[in-house]
């Protein structure tokens, strides 16, 4: 044991590990703020303690983190050609859990199709108290088969019908998640695959066509169809943005509007985490817990906090470029592609620039499928690492 102990040690990417690791740490810490200060922490009666309270979401994401850490290291050690390979076993898991969220029927202390809060998002598992959320996994699922689907067709991937069944593959999830009803995450599987194909060589005509195309179709679908494209709560979202003061949109913008004073409210150094006094941001623990961040430990934090994102997500590149083929590269592309684009969104949900999507922050924001999720993502990644590498420098 010592000794496969030892050869893991020399093998594996221990910075990138503890960057993870490291993230989650504070996230951690985080939520037991946020459960001491916003959420009243444990649930008492008469002043005896009788329940978690507040404290039930850090014991979920400590618990998640450990789990997700353990999953992937084993994860790392099975060659990820042997995971892309066993793709029919990991596709009718993934998406048999999310086909289960289209039935919407509660069993017992079983519920399939669950929406939390006040939401219409329909693709949540609960199990008595636990909840799962299987497009997180599918996530996975889907990097791992797209990456083979680009590996089996590198060499004609800008021909018209080998392009189009590419684009089958990536629409069919799309269309699964927003049927569901969670947009963001529709969104960010189709930033997933057209990250991986524009690393896998796609024409820049295609995508400058794309984009005119996108841009164009969006425009005239807001002006004029905004009611045919979007469900009304999300058409009040966009337009939010351009009316963050109009009394009008008073109840749409309060949790962005408090987001901001949170983050001004840190300044530079912050205020603190374990500082009695925070400004009330709803479900900060989840979406906002960005805005927290910034309050406790201020602007010096946040570019900390960032900076270790920033270096997960590099690394990430990095760890695709020097795989000695193409499969490792999707892979590592697919990953790197769902950190960022989640990272991006997040922000700009908490900066108030993008409308709010419900889409976590990589690591920290609380829920236990999102951060396991993450997690096998880093054991997808160190896989590539161990099992194909090059020197960036070899040709």
């Amino acid at each position: 044991m010592g000794k496969l102990i030892k050869e893991y040690s020399r093998a594996t990417d221990w910075v990138y590990l503890a960057l993870c690791v490291a993230c989650s740490v504070l996230s951690v810490l985080t939520l037991i703020s946020i459960g001491t200060y916003n959420l009243g922490g444990f649930d008492t009666d008469m002043g005896s303690i009788t329940g978690l309270g507040g404290y039930r979401g850090a014991l979920v994401q400590a618990i998640a983190s450990l789990l997700g850490v353990a999953c992937a290291i084993l994860l790392s050690c099975i060659d990820y050609r042997a995971m892309v390979d066993a793709w029919p076993f990991h596709v009718a898991g993934a998406w048999g859990l999310v086909a289960l969220t289209f039935l919407k029927v509660n069993l017992g202390p079983v519920s399939l199709g669950y929406a939390p809060g006040s939401t219409d998002n329909y693709s949540w598992i609960r199990v008595g108290p636990l909840s799962l959320q299987p497009t997180e996994l599918a996530k996975i699922s889907f990097i791992l088969t797209f990456a083979m689907h680009l590996d089996m067709v590198k060499n004609e991937l800008n021909e018209p019908k080998t392009l189009a069944k590419l684009l089958a593959h990536m629409a069919v999830p799309v269309l699964l998640v927003h049927i569901q009803g969670d947009d963001g995450t529709a969104i960010v599987f189709a930033c997933i695959g057209c990250m991986m194909m524009f690393v896998a060589g796609l024409s820049w005509r295609y995508i400058a066509g794309a984009v005119c195309a996108g841009v164009t179709a969006l425009a005239v679908a807001v002006g004029f169809f905004p009611d045919k494209i979007f469900k009304n709560y999300q058409y009040q979202r966009i337009m939010a943005l351009f009316h963050m003061e109009d009394p009008a949109y008073a109840d749409i913008t309060l949790q962005q509007n408090k987001g901001l004073i949170s983050i001004g409210a840190g300044r530079i150094f912050g205020r603190g985490l374990f500082n009695e006094y925070h400004n009330y941001v709803p479900k900060t623990e989840n979406d906002f817990i960005f805005s927290y961040i910034a309050e406790s430990i201020g602007f010096v934090g946040c570019v900390l906090v960032l900076g270790a994102l920033f270096a997960v997500a590099i690394k990430t590149l990095t760890t695709g470029l020097r795989s000695q083929d193409k499969l490792g590269t999707y892979i590592c592309t697919g990953v790197f592609a769902a950190m960022a684009w989640q990272i991006i969104i997040n922000l700009g949900m908490n900066l108030a620039v993008l409308p709010v999507i419900g889409v976590t922050l990589p690591f920290f924001s609380g829920g236990g499928t999102s951060a396991l999720m993450m997690y096998l993502c880093v054991g997808l990644v160190l896989s590539v690492y161990m099992h194909n590498k090059k020197s960036l420098f070899d040709h």
